[in-house]
């Protein structure tokens, strides 16, 4: 047994199973190094609560990768216990999950409201010209708190962003889309400056037109668009639309090739892992940091 697992160990016992994000300020180390450390233990467990979901990646060969990053499920997704107290390791795992379902459930009721909110003030009609989609992480239920700074201003957000697809009808996408887009970038704006709410809207508004010409799935750019509109859920606006948009995905077989890539995506992460928990996890840090780390998909909302 290595100074370190025993060190867990003791402090597991002291309080309890605990989160990574609660156990690596006990250490002086690289967090992904302590997760080493506790999946090679026998008598430390890892349990990880929710689901992983495609990630594209420009960094990696065939831009296919896992979300949460190995980094983000130890922190924010995984509890330790002891391998002999099972009853309350998953105790505290229930109560993890039950926390990031209400996350992802306020966050989503957070951005229906806004845009609810923000159609009522437009034009009679505007409801049924575009739809609201909301993606990343929220639709897999895996929304979480943590603060991190907000790309453009750098102040800090409270965890997942709300991803937020708007779609016109192409027939309204002249005097629409504009508008829309300075509408919710004020929402964005008022979102990130309140003092109570600290939450980021992410959103991109463009046309039917727009999508057509991304599902030829023939770059970075449009391969991003394309899983994110797989992954969205009808959030407000005409579902008509919203299901037609699904439809058009479904028989150009996007899907399909989002699936490919999903699986692409588990064979990385497990040579990942492999590497991480293999002879030399420091050079494997090194030469591949990209591997382990978080990665946004924000060229979709730029």
């Amino acid at each position: 047994m290595t100074d370190i697992e025993a060190r867990v160990i003791e402090i597991i016992k002291e309080n309890g199973p605990l989160t990574g994000a609660e156990l690596t300020p006990h250490f002086d180390m690289d967090p992904l190094l302590l997760l080493r450390e506790c999946r090679l233990s026998k008598a430390l467990t890892v349990q990880i609560i929710g689901s992983r979901y495609l990630r594209l990646d420009r960094r990696i060969d065939g831009f296919a990768r896992l979300s949460p990053s190995i980094l983000r499920e130890f922190l924010t997704y995984s509890v330790v216990g002891l391998s002999d107290a099972p009853v309350p390791l998953n105790e505290k795992a229930d109560e993890l999950n039950k926390k990031i379902e209400e996350i992802s459930r306020s966050k989503c009721d957070l951005a229906f409201n806004i845009v609810s909110s923000l159609m009522t003030r437009l034009e009679y009609g505007s409801k049924e010209k575009a739809c609201f989609i909301i993606a990343g992480d929220i639709v897999f239920n895996m929304a979480h708190d943590v603060p991190r700074p907000e790309r453009s201003t750098g102040k800090l957000v409270q965890g997942s962003d709300m991803d937020i697809v708007v779609i016109v009808k192409d027939e309204d996408a002249e005097h629409l889309v504009a508008r829309l887009d300075e509408e919710i970038y004020k929402e964005k704006y008022s979102l990130l400056i309140s003092p109570y709410n600290k939450e980021e809207i992410d959103y991109i508004v463009k046309s039917v037109s727009k999508v057509r010409e991304q599902l030829k799935f023939d770059t970075f750019k449009h391969m991003v668009a394309c899983k994110i509109l797989c992954e969205g859920t009808f959030l407000f606006g005409n579902e008509e639309l919203f299901n037609s948009i699904k439809q058009m995905l479904m028989d150009e077989g996007i899907g399909d090739k989002i699936n490919t890539m999903e699986e692409r995506a588990l064979q990385f992460r497990k040579k990942a892992e492999e590497r991480l928990l293999g002879r030399d996890p420091e050079k494997a840090l090194q030469d591949n940091e990209f591997l382990f780390y978080p990665t946004e998909e924000s060229e979709e909302f730029e």
